[in-house]
């Protein structure tokens, strides 16, 4: 009998393995692009470092720092609320919180309303990616649709406007245009097709700032042409000397109110709180009206716990005063160690370090073998132009996440082996 049981759990077994090759999968999935941590992964395999210091991983932006002690106390707080399914829209507190937030920061005034311009997202990452579903159409002149983005990129825009059927329009950023890009040197007959435009600012990862008049400039030719504006801002709290205008500050400026602009926020960055997977949507209402029903169906909700920690966190800016010094200290360190040694452009913001390096894959392996230090090379989030020119094929992106001591042991390495 047993003999007979495991027969027939075999038979099982190849039987789904056999449908499942033959089941076709949907092509569109075969347009995404290459996932940048597979491709380092991929690149250092087999290679063991030829040292016995301790690994430091500065590929990934993962904030390091400590998040601030009212996180878990709210959450504790707020344990009697585990058992109810949490509304797509979040509460009435988060939402407040958010607009009082949005208002301190930008100096908006009578912009926002927090039912009808605000929703919770579990981090940006998820909202950037579903948001082509509400704004990708097919054109009504049978063109298809664009999906403009800059380049190097945030990897969820390209898997986004692949997995839409979108065309993705690749912005190249380079020291050149001090690495921001303008959509306003597309042409008419372009921007008449283009249906949605990832503008980031601070951005990642050279962390510069998009100026104020750029940012109208966008608005504008999204209200003329008729696309989304979607302004990825997750840097906007980590600065140096120049505080970052935002989206929606230009939007009041302009005048006009939120039409096809949104912002996208997230407390990651903002608060070390990576993990809380906390963030919001905010701008035009009709999207959101729009968004919120498809969230609907889907179900992306973030426990009312976290909901609770993470408006404590919006309504509270000592601690990012503290969390953004930490970064500004370690950008300074940056500067005096490497200034001397390599082409450094100092961040403007963020906490990304952009480094031109002649060859990122071969300095990455470099890094690894010889010192244990992990960075991302730059061709892994830049896509290669029409004559096969990858403008991060030079560069490394690290990543300042750890803290003081351990970023100067990162630093002091990177330079012994460059």
């Amino acid at each position: 009998m047993l003999a007979l049981f495991f027969m027939t759990v075999q038979y099982a077994a190849d039987t789904l393995q056999t449908k499942a090759m033959n089941m076709e999968m949907n092509p569109v999935l075969e347009n995404l692009p290459d996932y940048p941590f597979d491709r380092l992964r991929q690149l250092l395999s087999g290679i063991s470092p030829a040292t016995d210091a301790a690994p430091l991983v500065l590929s990934i932006g993962e904030p390091q720092h400590a998040p601030p002690v009212i996180l878990q106390q709210t959450v504790e707080e707020n344990s009697h609320l585990w058992g109810k399914y949490p509304p797509i829209d979040g509460t009435p507190e988060f939402r407040n919180a958010v607009v009082n937030w949005l208002n301190r920061r930008y100096g908006l005034k009578n912009l926002l309303d927090a039912d009808a311009n605000v929703l919770p997202v579990i981090g940006t990452r998820e909202a950037l990616y579903l948001i082509t579903t509400v704004a990708v159409s097919e054109n009504s002149d049978g063109s298809k649709p664009i999906v403009v983005m800059p380049n190097p990129l945030y990897h969820v825009y390209g898997a986004a406007a692949a997995v839409s059927g979108a065309e993705p329009l690749y912005l190249t950023a380079t020291a050149e245009n001090n690495f921001m890009t303008d959509i306003s040197a597309l042409d008419d007959n372009t921007l008449s097709r283009v249906k949605l435009f990832y503008l980031c600012s601070p951005s990642n990862p050279a962390g510069m700032i998009a100026p104020m008049e750029m940012l109208k400039t966008a608005i504008r030719l999204a209200r003329k042409h008729g696309f989304l504006l979607v302004a990825d801002e997750c840097y906007q709290d980590i600065y140096g000397d120049k505080k970052p205008p935002g989206i929606l500050e230009a939007c009041q400026e302009l005048g006009g109110g939120l039409e096809n602009v949104l912002t996208f926020q997230s407390l990651s960055k903002r608060s070390s709180a990576p993990g809380l997977r906390s963030g919001f949507v905010a701008g035009d209402g009709e999207i959101i009206k729009t968004f919120k029903r498809l969230r609907n169906y889907i179900g992306p909700q973030m426990p009312l716990p976290l909901m609770a920690a993470a408006t404590r966190l919006w309504l509270d800016d000592d601690h990012v005063r503290e969390n953004r010094k930490m970064y500004r200290d370690k950008i300074d360190l940056a500067e005096k160690i490497l200034s001397p040694k390599c082409d450094f452009i100092r961040p403007e913001a963020g906490f990304f370090l952009w480094l031109n390096v002649g060859n990122g894959e071969k300095v990455c392996r470099k890094l690894w073998s010889e010192c244990a230090l992990r960075v991302l090379p730059g061709a892994y989030i830049s896509k290669a132009d029409e004559n096969g020119i990858n403008p991060g094929d030079q560069y490394i992106r690290v990543a300042l996440v750890h803290d003081l001591a351990t970023t100067d042991e990162a630093l002091s390495r990177l330079v012994k082996v460059l």
